[in-house]
């Protein structure tokens, strides 16, 4: 099973008021497992970064003003996601924006249900706590000191971290089939069948050691539970 961990940031809350994607940072997972395989691409937004999204990126107009625009960096990223579900802190943003851009582009919209939210897992499984990525950080004791400003490769990583321990920890599925997993939101494993063994382990005991167990047995009487079931 094929996962993408996903962020974005942008220059504010809403593409339908201008606001438009400025970075993509993206992690895959097969089986549970970072395979090492990144996504990072800085975005020229077509207008200018507002102060305080250039107070939370550090992204600013000169940086950006070289950079690719959506257009030419969409089906590069659009192959890259292919059909693996996407695990998004706060999903309903991120789709948000991409389905804003895919649009304006004329190309087809990434299915809501193609997405995994760990703020609403995060909700579920700690109501009432904070569900920031940075809350589940301190929960689980990850380290995100490098995070002083919001960068979208740095908290796909991030993410990546709290979604799997959010999930049962690195482990592949404990030796479970990971062909469906979708924690927290209508949890579905299949279990792999364990089979006998080909030959049978060697004997261990030596004939002495077999010969005094026998005799001990047989000292009990015909009524000891050993001897009924030999």
């Amino acid at each position: 099973m094929r996962e993408i961990v996903l962020d974005t940031e942008t220059t504010g809350f809403d593409p339908q008021t201008g606001d438009r994607i400025v970075e993509i940072g993206a992690v895959e997972l097969i089986r549970h497992m970072p395979t090492g395989k990144t996504y990072h691409q800085y975005i020229n937004p077509e207008r200018s970064m507002p102060d305080d999204a250039f107070q939370v990126h550090g992204l600013g107009d000169d940086f950006l003003r070289d950079k690719p625009v959506f257009k030419s960096i969409a089906q590069d990223f659009l192959d890259f996601i292919g059909d693996a579900k996407l695990v998004i802190h706060n999903a309903a943003f991120d789709i948000k924006f991409l389905n804003a851009e895919l649009g304006w582009l004329g190309l087809p919209a990434i299915p809501w249900d193609q997405a995994i939210d760990t703020l609403a897992i995060a909700r579920k499984k700690f109501p009432g706590s904070p569900a920031s990525l940075d809350a589940l950080c301190r929960r689980y004791g990850i380290d995100n000191t490098a995070r002083t400003l919001h960068g979208a490769l740095l908290d796909s990583e991030i993410l990546a971290e709290v979604y799997l321990e959010m999930i049962g920890g690195r482990q592949p599925d404990f030796g479970l089939s990971a062909a469906e997993a979708q924690v927290d939101q209508g949890v579905s494993v299949k279990t792999e069948r364990i089979g006998q063994r080909p030959r049978p382990l060697p004997q261990r005991l030596t004939d002495s050691e077999k010969a005094a167990h026998d005799a001990l047995i047989g000292g009990m009487g015909e009524t000891a539970v050993w001897t009924r079931f030999s």
